[in-house]
């Protein structure tokens, strides 16, 4: 499993005060297709730009869909331009990409321990191992997780490599970004619902 596949996931099982919002997951996910590639050694970052090397074949059609997607001219692409335009709709990507792998298969649960669950199995081997990545508290799934709201009372170490801590504050960022978009629209939404409610 990728570490998208693993947030995607994460994302439906653990329980949270509010739903993840799509945008924010979208976002989030594609920062950590980055973080795979950075691992798969498809790209690595010159400050905050994307720049890709040879194109790899992952083993995975989302990864190398993302690979494709680079940039590949410079002054190439900035990580936060990378997660606007890639992240567009991929939260629905990659849930009808599951969905059509038999990984949703199953009713949602609340199985992660700690996370006032009940401490089932999951449903599929893919959450299985999204919820030992996640109680593990590894990291990168840890620190996109928390970018996209869904927090731990346990605190996670930070990633040892400067690249993926560049991506995962980018993410945080876009989606800090997204939400302040979304609370001007109901403030502005707001307003305008009361100047036609004004007698």
């Amino acid at each position: 499993m990728t570490t998208p596949q693993d947030l995607f996931l994460v994302s439906l099982d653990v329980p949270g005060e509010y739903p993840v919002e799509q945008g924010d997951l979208s976002l989030a996910l594609a920062g950590a297709e980055l973080v795979d590639l950075l691992g798969a050694r498809a790209l690595t970052l010159d400050g905050d730009r994307v720049v890709p090397g040879p194109a790899l074949t992952t083993g995975d059609r989302m990864l190398d869909e993302a690979g494709a997607a680079l940039v590949r001219q410079e002054p190439y692409e900035p990580v936060e331009d990378w997660l606007w335009r890639r992240g567009r709709g991929l939260a629905a990507a990659y849930r009808d990409g599951l969905e059509s792998a038999g990984q949703l298969a199953g009713r949602r649960r609340h199985w992660l321990p700690g996370r006032g669950g009940d401490g089932t199995p999951a449903d599929t081997p893919a959450r299985q191992h999204a919820a030992d990545r996640w109680w593990s508290r590894e990291p990168v799934l840890a620190g996109l997780a928390a970018a996209v709201g869904i927090e731990d009372e346990r605190p996670a170490e930070a990633p040892d490599d400067e690249a993926v801590v560049t991506v995962l504050v980018a993410v945080g960022d876009a989606v800090a970004e997204l939400n302040a978009v979304r609370e001007r629209r109901r403030i502005e939404n707001a307003a305008f619902d009361n100047i036609w409610r004004a007698p």
